[in-house]
């Protein structure tokens, strides 16, 4: 039995299940407002992923754009939370090492002030922890692996 601390009480299950969900509907709709305004703005943001140096800069601003837009809401819901918050976190992972290079080669406390870092992490700590229970991961059917 676990034993009771001040500092540390217990909390029932979902508490937690709450706080995912919480991250989940922030950074979910974070990243559809940011990938909506590069599908709305392609050509500045085509011109900008020229300036980085990405290839073919109009396929790959489309790309992200729908990959944030759409990806933020199936995250916000908690829909292929797992799969979407790994593709979501490798596009912020490409946009610190490209287009915020200079604040990341300045150290770490300058890299967590860089706007893709606390994206990045509530990606991970989802990924990590899982999508929590109100999501609707959570409420589909689970398909055997013999289907």
């Amino acid at each position: 039995m676990p034993r009771f601390s001040l500092l540390n009480p217990p909390l029932p299950s979902w508490v937690a299940s709450l706080g995912l969900a919480l991250l989940r509907v922030l950074f979910g709709g974070l990243l559809w407002q940011t990938g909506l305004g590069k599908l709305q703005h392609l050509g500045p943001t085509s011109e900008f992923f020229t300036t980085l140096g990405l290839p073919f800069p109009g396929l790959t601003a489309l790309g992200v754009g729908a990959l944030e837009c759409g990806g933020g809401v199936l995250f916000a819901l908690g829909a292929a939370t797992r799969p979407v918050a790994f593709l979501l976190a490798a596009t912020l992972f490409g946009a610190l090492v490209t287009a915020h290079r200079t604040e990341v080669s300045e150290g770490f406390a300058v890299l967590v002030t860089t706007a893709p870092f606390p994206y990045l992490l509530a990606l991970l700590t989802v990924f990590v922890a899982g999508p929590g229970r109100f999501a609707l991961d959570a409420v589909w059917p689970k398909r055997s692996r013999g289907q």
